[in-house]
């Protein structure tokens, strides 16, 4: 097992997604395939971040609920019902780009595997991408090292 590369263990059959789709359409994507958080490519195939289940869902805790008031009976509101029906359909709407994480952290396809376990434990991350000479070729997921250990 030390002498395994993060190439040795990584899935290359990738499911990406396109910065420009929305968080409805990722949202279907992520649960049609079962997984949870595939990397951002642009247009031009370059991987400009990474959406997980926590981004999708951290989107729908920033909506603001109406706050209303039970009064003699009847319900006043004290927030703007039609402002939360717009920031739902906005969110709703949104694209990937803008709830992704942009800033993610890579290993190379040569790192080791125990520098990649390391990674996912101290940065505490699910999957990590993987790259060679800068571009997307993998993807390593805790569950991939957890097969390696299991089968070495």
């Amino acid at each position: 097992m030390e002498d395994l590369k993060a190439k040795d263990i990584m899935t290359t059959d990738l499911i990406t997604i396109n910065e420009n789709l929305s968080v409805k359409e990722v949202s279907r994507i992520l649960l049609e395939k079962k997984i949870g958080g595939a990397p951002v490519l642009n247009d031009a195939g370059e991987m400009v971040g990474l959406v997980t289940e926590e981004d999708l869902i951290m989107q729908d805790v920033k909506l603001h609920f109406p706050t209303y008031l039970h009064f003699l009976d009847s319900y006043i509101y004290l927030g703007g019902l039609k402002k939360f029906e717009e920031d739902l359909k906005k969110a709703v709407g949104a694209k990937v780009e803008e709830v992704m994480t942009k800033e993610v952290v890579c290993v190379d396809e040569n790192d080791s595997i125990k520098n990649v376990a390391t990674v996912l434990v101290n940065k505490k991350l699910t999957r990590v991408p993987v790259l060679k000479e800068g571009k997307l070729v993998g993807i390593i997921t805790k569950t991939d090292i957890m097969r390696t250990i299991a089968e070495s």
